[in-house]
């Protein structure tokens, strides 16, 4: 069910509130351009910043929109096994597919101590739960080993791999088998990701370039050789948009690109701000690279 483009969804806002208008846009732009799942209110979705009602609304609001014709795997993290749990419950309720699950970031428990974490989640839900591995944000970084005993764990599915180490996929193949859903949150390694054994993608980039991203996903696990070569050339012209995203904390870069593209408004909220003159030229340097938006 997980696989493809799965898009990390922007949480677009209007006066400081959530922009429902905007935000149901957002959901039927992807339902018409090929992409495979939605994720709402992961760190795209600016989560740390939404209030528990607001999350609660953006999940509900995305599965009413797009169930039965998407999967929806709704962010339900948090560093308080408590609220990850309630989360989760309330995304199942909702009627999600699944959950992603972020390791819990600023406590920085033990590899124990995350075990112990997700095995609450597991045990107090039934939705399939996705392993959400991001050292670069929550601090910590879980070992092959501890995901493997998760894995034996009624409801734990696969990954989010965020960690930048395509020996990570090798690894956990290895140890986990092919049965675990392995996806990167790392689009400018997705080809190769896909290489080893992943299976898609859980994408910013998707969230301006959708069809792309999709047709991306679809050609890199073809076994034909003609369809590889396009995947190349569609990685190629994808790369510099995958780098300028990035240039400022995510999603103010993405924000602003879907702005350009008349999806939304790029307001974020604090601590986060929009980005500078000098990263909007870069960024539309990039949709140009993709032909998104036009030559001016």
């Amino acid at each position: 069910m997980f696989k493809g483009s799965n898009v990390a969804l922007i949480t677009p806002f209007k006066d400081n509130k959530l922009d429902e208008e905007s935000y149901i846009k957002i959901i039927n732009h992807h339902l018409e351009n090929g992409t495979n799942g939605l994720v709402p209110v992961g760190t795209t979705g600016e989560s740390p910043t939404l209030s528990h009602d607001e999350h609660e609304r953006t999940i509900e609001l995305c599965i009413k929109e797009a169930t039965g014709k998407l999967p929806i795997i709704a962010g339900t993290g948090s560093n308080s096994t408590e609220e990850a749990v309630s989360l989760t419950k309330h995304a199942e309720k909702a009627g999600a597919d699944g959950a992603l699950v972020v390791t819990p970031y600023y406590n920085k428990p033990t590899q124990e101590g995350l075990y112990q974490h997700y095995k609450s989640i597991n045990d107090n839900c039934g939705i399939p739960l996705i392993i959400y591995n991001i050292p670069s944000r929550s601090v910590i970084d879980m070992s092959v080993e501890t995901m493997a005993r998760l894995y034996e764990l009624k409801n734990i599915v696969g990954v989010k791999d965020a960690t930048g180490d395509l020996n990570r996929v090798d690894q956990q193949k290895e140890k986990m088998g092919n049965d675990f859903i392995q996806l990167t949150g790392n689009d400018d390694n997705a080809f190769e990701f896909n290489k080893r054994g992943g299976v898609g993608t859980i994408s910013v980039t998707a969230n301006v370039a959708p069809k792309l991203c999709s047709e991306f996903q679809k050609l890199s696990k073809s076994s034909n050789q003609d369809d590889l070569k396009k995947a190349q050339e569609l990685d190629d012209m994808l790369q510099p948009l995958h780098k300028n995203l990035f240039i400022e904390s995510n999603p103010s870069p993405v924000k602003y690109a879907a702005k350009l593209l008349g999806l939304c408004d790029d307001a974020v909220r604090l601590p986060l701000v929009k980005i500078t003159e000098n990263t909007k030229k870069e960024v539309e340097k990039a949709l140009k690279v993709a032909k998104l938006i036009d030559e001016r």
